[in-house]
């Protein structure tokens, strides 16, 4: 075998390794600053009383493209009941934009899309539902640090479809 050939592949090996941990090196400090600028939140609801329960889970992450500009993801799982009127659970998601203009003022969107599944009790004569009902949210808030308080309005907000009581809804908004 020849000397040189040997020494050569050897170089040419070296070579890769060394490419390859330089690459894994930057991709993962690529990976951490993305991650680093990755926020986790959502919200968690719960209410009853005199034979009404209501439970919500909505999770969410956003991406901070900067210190104004943010976009994420949602999710919402609700399960609602009324003792002898019906049950219904609602599972979705959404897709959220964040603006702050000011550190202040957070202005949002969010499109939001859910799967209604309502069962009413045999003796109301009601028809079950199952249907899917969107909502475009447009809110303003006052934030102070991970922590938003404001008010959106539901602009496809349909008194017969919608999941909630109405148009105008208060929200309370953390992101970590």
């Amino acid at each position: 075998m020849n000397t040189f050939s040997l020494v050569s592949k050897k170089t040419i090996l070296f070579f890769i390794i060394i490419y390859n941990i330089i690459n894994t090196t930057n991709a993962q400090q690529t990976n951490s600053y993305f991650w680093n600028q990755v926020r986790f939140g959502g919200g968690i609801g719960l209410s009853f009383g005199d034979g009404f329960f209501s439970g919500t889970l909505a999770p969410s992450a956003i991406y901070e493209f900067n210190n104004q500009v943010a976009l994420g993801l949602g999710l919402n799982g609700t399960y609602n009941s009324q003792k002898d009127v019906y049950k219904s659970t609602i599972l979705g998601g959404s897709i959220i934009s964040l603006f702050n203009p000011a550190d202040a003022i957070q202005l949002s969107a969010e499109f939001e899309e859910l799967h209604v599944n309502r069962k009413y009790e045999s003796f109301y004569n009601l028809p079950n539902d199952t249907y899917w009902s969107p909502a475009l949210f447009v809110g303003a808030g006052y934030r102070s640090g991970n922590v938003t308080l404001g008010i959106r309005y539901d602009l496809l907000y349909d008194e017969d479809k919608s999941i909630y009581a109405n148009a105008w809804a208060p929200f309370l908004r953390f992101y970590f």
